[in-house]
């Protein structure tokens, strides 16, 4: 089927300045727009998506014009899986090392293990304390600089795990460069939460969090890096990451706070006892405390499938944001501290609170059955759309959305668009994390390219996708009550069966003409374990199956999750 002619060819008005839609760009005033582009600036500022705290990164990133649905993508430079016009690669965001209180590893060793596991990037990321501010910063950055030298075909960035105050933790990594170690250092030193005043209230911690990620976006806008970016790690593992806490982090800036993990790391903590920890999936235990936000769900303190509460649930936290029009995406990673079945010890005589890292590790001659993580990219990936196998690339594809994560390798790519309708020329349509503007009543459909596993993974299975869900969800506008978690528009609106055997699949949908704004993402399974979601089974009839701890087998259920692409009336 051809090119559909339903619908018009005009696009909207470009600006002069800065190549953005009229409509987007604010340096033109009302008065000097078309009555269409005046109509869609009202559109946009009532969804949430234009203006101060809007869902800038939504529209203005990778650029105006492929945030428009218009541009033609080019293809990859060197490395990484080549689909849909991008180079996709493989990453993890959140590693320790011998720098952390509660690991052992040098930073080679978990490069050299990410890097052999088929990561193609991947972020330093040691824990906040009073040693790491002091001089873990800067004695772990020549570890890192070295390591770049040894792995040409890995990229290496150097961030931290920031304690957030008032909150859990998270990732914070900048490009890397000579101001690298002295932006870290002071922000860690400024704002991380073990650094700040006992006697602080919950207020003034909120506000110290806002501050940091304010910083950060400060130090790019001074050249001091050329790229900062936050993802809240673990997020509803104790509950004390409050819907309006997100929503605060984005809204401080979202060129640097750009999401959280969909899944966290740990997951070989499921592993049952006579074979494992016995554990918990990502050490998700817990119950409610005093310092969690009270409106949470019990089942909001374990994982669904592997995944984040906050993610695993349809018409949940995560699709509450997206409803928004809020740019916020989700990632993958190991968490690695101390890895399933290695056989190496921190090294004799080590002297943490001293020094701040840990002696290189030794081999120890017994097998750490116990322990609650894999190395980097051997069980999860988050992968992104970059246009070149470089630092910027990275963390632009980051930022930008152009993002799929999955546990297991259970495929080996995907290429998602939003297309107008019969339209199927290759260098059209709108990817992951992309905003497709068309004219109301134009009809859409999105269309799926899935490159099947035909290889095994580390566990030595060659993973079967059986079920991709499509997911639907009404972007509603700002929301009166920043603490709201749910969406009630968002559904599972077709389910494709998958054929046993096949190589690759192509799958399409109607997603109707356009009324009113909407969001589509998408999830795939293994069909391994399945219940209905926590909004019912008529929001979500087969959705990830609540997590057992003690008996949660991560490679017992393997999931992928995309995030959204936008499509809104111009």
């Amino acid at each position: 089927m051809g090119h559909g002619h339903d619908h018009d060819h005009d696009h909207p008005q470009i600006s002069a300045a800065g190549g953005l839609p009229a409509a987007e760009d604010l340096s033109i005033p009302d008065s000097e727009l078309s009555p269409s582009d005046v109509s869609r600036r009202g559109f946009l500022r009532g969804a949430g998506l234009l203006g101060a705290g809007a869902a800038a990164s939504v529209l203005a990133a990778p650029g105006a014009a492929e945030a428009a649905g218009l541009s033609h993508a080019h293809g990859p430079i060197g490395g990484g899986a080549d689909k849909g016009g991008f180079q996709w690669l493989a990453g993890d965001h959140h590693i320790h090392t011998q720098y952390s209180s509660d690991a052992q590893y040098r930073v080679l060793d978990q490069a050299k293990h990410g890097h052999a596991y088929g990561l193609d990037w991947l972020v330093i990321t040691d824990h906040g304390s009073n040693e790491h501010a002091k001089i873990g910063v800067e004695k772990v950055n020549p570890d890192i600089r070295k390591t770049r030298e040894e792995l040409k075909g890995l990229l290496t960035f150097q961030g931290l795990e920031w304690n957030i105050p008032a909150a859990e933790h998270a990732t914070v990594f900048v490009h890397p460069g000579k101001n690298e170690v002295a932006v870290l250092k002071q922000f860690e030193q400024t704002y991380d939460g073990s650094q700040l005043p006992a006697t602080n209230t919950e207020a003034q911690n909120e506000a110290a969090a806002i501050a940091g990620i304010k910083f950060l976006a400060s130090q790019v806008k001074a050249r001091k890096v050329e790229g900062a970016l936050f993802l809240a790690n673990h997020p509803a593992r104790r509950g004390i990451d409050s819907p309006h806490e997100i929503r605060n982090w984005r809204d401080a800036d979202p060129s640097v706070a750009i999401g959280f993990e969909g899944a966290p790391g740990h997951q070989a903590a499921g592993i049952p006892i006579a074979y494992g920890r016995g554990g918990a999936r990502g050490y998700y235990d817990n119950n409610p405390s005093a310092a969690s936000y009270a409106g949470y769900p019990l089942e909001s303190y374990r994982t669904w499938g592997g995944f984040d509460w906050m993610t695993a649930t349809v018409g949940g936290l995560w699709d509450s944001l997206l409803a928004e029009g809020k740019a916020w995406w989700i990632t993958v990673n190991s968490d690695s501290h101390v890895n399933y079945l290695d056989q190496s010890e921190r090294g004799p005589g080590s002297d943490f609170a001293a020094n701040g890292k840990y002696n290189d590790p030794v081999y120890s001659g017994k097998t750490l059955t116990t322990a609650g993580d894999f190395w980097p990219g051997y069980y999860g990936r988050t992968n992104v759309g970059a246009t070149s196998f470089a630092y910027k690339a990275v963390m632009d594809g980051l930022r930008a959305g152009r993002v799929w994560v999955d546990h297991g390798r259970l495929i080996k790519g995907l290429d998602a668009r939003v297309r107008v309708a019969g339209d199927r020329r290759g260098s059209t349509g709108t990817p992951l994390g992309g905003v497709a503007q068309v004219k109301r009543g134009t009809s859409t459909e999105l269309t799926l390219e899935i490159d099947l596993q035909d290889v095994p993974n580390f566990a030595a299975f060659v993973p079967v996708l059986k079920r991709v869900d499509v997911i639907v969800g009404t972007v509603t506008g700002p929301v009166a009550d920043k603490d709201t978690f749910k969406a009630p528009d968002t559904k599972v609106v077709k389910s494709f069966e998958i054929s046993a055997g096949a190589r690759s699949v192509t799958l399409t949908h109607s997603l109707g003409r356009l009324d009113k704004p909407f969001y589509v993402r998408v999830r795939g399974t293994d069909g391994n374990r399945t219940q209905p979601g926590l909004m019912g089974a008529a929001v979500d009839p087969y959705g990830p199956k609540l997590d057992v701890v003690g008996d949660a087998d991560p490679w017992g259920d393997l999931w992928f999750y995309t995030n959204p692409i936008w499509v809104l009336p111009r």
